[in-house]
């Protein structure tokens, strides 16, 4: 038996600030390490004690195991906890934590070993009974044998994960699965098994002491999926028959029994159309998506993980009885309409409805920065009801009420998501979002007009109230002279943002001061004030919150959000961009250039050009057209900032234009 008083944890942002509040709850010490790009991040403000890990890279900082151990070891730490990701599942580092004389907040190190390598985690639980795939080999598979699924034996996340549809195409994919995940994990063996069409990822809770008790904390459906990836997870997984859902406890506890045990661990499934389950692999760790469990079951996972490595006994031989359902949602800095690319910048709110059955778990707040080094979640927002139609609309509700400005996010695509009517039919499968992803990114049946034409009636009254209206009487060498009156029509311009449409609203303020539209019939402004705006549309009152920064407008209201950008009232020649321009999509670090790229080389349209990394993805910018390149502004170690300009190809006329950043990886 041991007493934990001191914890570290290894981890950073969401994670390590839920862990943060188990401890707090327990009277426990807490412990953050930090680089120097989350100097002033969420979790160390929360944190009792910090200590820096120099630089930025997660190379260079969260995965440095000697680092972190020292850390714990200087802060006076007793114990050490991986959260998840990083060095979550690396036996190494387990054992140098311990070897430090250090309490592990985790599974043995024997399980984590057996664990680490998918191909021989797949024969032992062959051994162990648990439902399996048959492996195929690429070195004889056929065309019976299609579609394929290539996975990474180490890591996950997607990295050197392809599926194989044609035959003539596999030994190309083997060679880029495995070089990614060398790249990625430093281990290229790559396995080949049967691609399941249209297959539930559903998981298993395990929570296991040292006394011989396992703990099956009922399933999890993790089916809507981006890039392998998860994006809404839910407990229990719904529509699985009662046989189908004791097979699938029965194995998790007989994988969980086969590898010793001991802590919080996931036994994740691939549940094919037919109601067949087959083991995909098992993390040994907390998972993202613990707190629908949590919820459903009225457990702390964190604080169960403690009492297991205290050496204490689970405080029972069965789990709670579950009630009720959950769901929750990741909220990302992503844009779904541009293939999933990642958001930064500063987040300027982030504000989630709390009340009965709502929880938040973020490594955010409104004034944090969101960087390009790691991961885009923001949040998780968690809903818990008596039954899943419950559960899944107060989660629409919450994250359509939400406030968050800053970066695009994906709470648009969640919205939609939980509403549309397979999800709500629990019709559920990994490839939900290879078949809606086009209608669920398309613009809703909102008004953003009207959402502009209270923007500028609130920036009216701050123009008025704060002497921050346009000049008079501009440099009239470049546009020419005008004046101002204030009884007549007045025009501004807004881009909605990500989609670009812009929207012209004339207004006019007369000698009330209150400023009204200008010749927009059924529409009475009663209240604008610079934050807010009340309007009366065709008999209905609307209320429009507003916020500002610098020249973003952002917009709430009932049901739907909004972002502007104020457009001047004439074009600056100044900021337009050469033809065949490539920019930069996000600020990032230029990894590689295609072989042979000089300023005169001939390109093609759609070849990769640069590699731009940011936020664990690898974006490639392509050649927008056939044509020369004429100019090359990047070269590998390039730090660069969004907009910056990359190179800039001269067309040949003939040529078809295609898209000219396309993101190839994720972490």
């Amino acid at each position: 038996m041991t007493t934990i008083t001191t914890l570290l944890v290894a981890n950073r942002g969401e994670i390590a600030c839920r862990i943060f509040r188990t401890c707090r709850d327990l009277g426990i010490t807490t412990v953050a390490v930090y680089s120097d790009a989350d100097a002033d991040a969420l979790h160390v403000r929360e944190a009792d004690l910090a200590v820096r890990l120099p630089g930025s890279a997660p190379a260079d900082t969260y995965l440095r195991g000697d680092l972190v151990v020292a850390a714990a070891l200087a802060a006076g730490a007793d114990a050490v906890h991986p959260g998840y990701g990083f060095l979550s599942e690396n036996a190494a580092f387990a054992a140098a934590v311990q070897d430090a004389g250090l309490t592990w907040v985790g599974p043995p190190v024997k399980a984590i070993e057996l664990m680490a390598s998918k191909t021989r985690a797949k024969e032992l639980m062959s051994g162990a009974g648990v439902p399996l795939l048959a492996p195929v080999d690429p070195a004889t598979a056929g065309a019976d044998d299609l579609p394929l699924l290539l996975k990474a034996a180490s890591g996950g996340g997607g990295r050197g994960m392809r599926i194989v549809r044609e035959l003539g195409a596999l030994p190309s994919e083997l060679l880029a699965a495995a070089a990614e995940a060398a790249s990625a994990f430093g281990d290229g063996e790559v396995f080949a098994e049967p691609y399941v069409e249209r297959g539930r990822h559903v998981e298993v809770q395990v929570m296991a002491d040292a006394y011989d008790t396992v703990w099956a904390l009922g399933t999890r459906d993790c089916s809507l999926q981006r890039r392998h990836q998860k994006v809404i997870e839910e407990a229990p997984a719904p529509g699985l028959e009662d046989a189908l859902r004791t097979r699938l406890h029965d194995a998790a506890v007989a994988a969980a029994r086969a590898v010793g045990y001991r802590g919080a661990g996931t036994v994740e499934f691939l549940v094919s159309a037919e109601g067949r389950p087959y083991f995909l692999e098992m993390n040994t760790r907390l998972q993202v998506e613990h707190p629908v469990t949590e919820a459903v079951f009225g457990v702390d996972l964190v604080a169960l993980q403690l009492r297991v490595a205290e050496g204490e006994p689970l405080p029972a031989p069965a789990p709670p009885s579950a009630s009720g359902h959950a769901v929750e949602a990741r909220l990302y800095a992503e844009d779904p309409a541009r293939d999933w690319q990642p958001q930064t910048g500063a987040l300027l709110t982030l504000e989630v409805p709390d009340g009965p059955g709502l929880r938040l778990d973020t490594g955010y707040v409104g004034g944090d920065t969101i960087g390009v080094h790691y991961d885009p979640m923001l949040a998780k927002v968690i809903a818990h009801a008596p039954i899943r139609t419950e559960a899944v609309r107060l989660l629409a509700g919450a994250l359509e009420r939400a406030r968050i400005h800053g970066p695009v996010t994906n709470r648009g695509l969640l919205v939609r998501s939980l509403r549309h009517p397979d999800f709500v039919a629990a019709r559920l499968d990994t490839g939900f979002y290879d078949r809606h992803l086009a209608d669920l990114t398309t613009p809703g049946p909102g008004d953003p007009a009207t959402a502009a034409l209270a923007a500028t009636l609130a920036e009216a009254v701050r123009a008025t109230t704060h002497g921050t209206g346009p000049a008079p009487t501009p440099t009239p060498t470049r546009f020419g002279a005008w004046r101002n009156v204030p009884s007549q029509p007045q025009v501004k311009r807004y881009r909605s943002e990500p989609d670009g449409t812009e929207h012209e609203i004339a207004y006019r303020t007369p000698r009330t001061g209150t400023p009204e539209p200008y010749d927009a019939p059924g529409v009475r402004v009663l209240a604008a004030t610079p934050d807010r705006v009340t309007l009366e549309l065709d008999g209905l009152t609307r209320r429009f919150s507003l916020t500002r920064d610098r020249d973003r407008l952002y917009v709430d209201t009932a049901g739907a959000s909004y972002t502007f950008t104020a457009l001047p009232r004439f074009t600056d020649p100044a900021t337009q961009t050469d033809p065949g321009s490539l920019l930069a999509p996000m600020p990032g670090t230029v990894v590689r250039l295609a072989e042979g790229l000089a300023a005169g080389a001939a390109v093609e349209a759609g070849q990769p050009l640069i590699w731009l990394e940011a936020m664990k993805m690898e974006h490639r910018i392509l050649a927008p057209t056939s044509g020369t390149l004429t100019a090359l502004h990047a070269a590998p170690g390039d730090q660069v900032e969004v907009g910056a300009l990359l190179a800039v190809v001269q067309e040949d006329l003939d040529a078809t234009p295609v898209p000219a950043s396309v993101p190839e990886e994720t972490a």
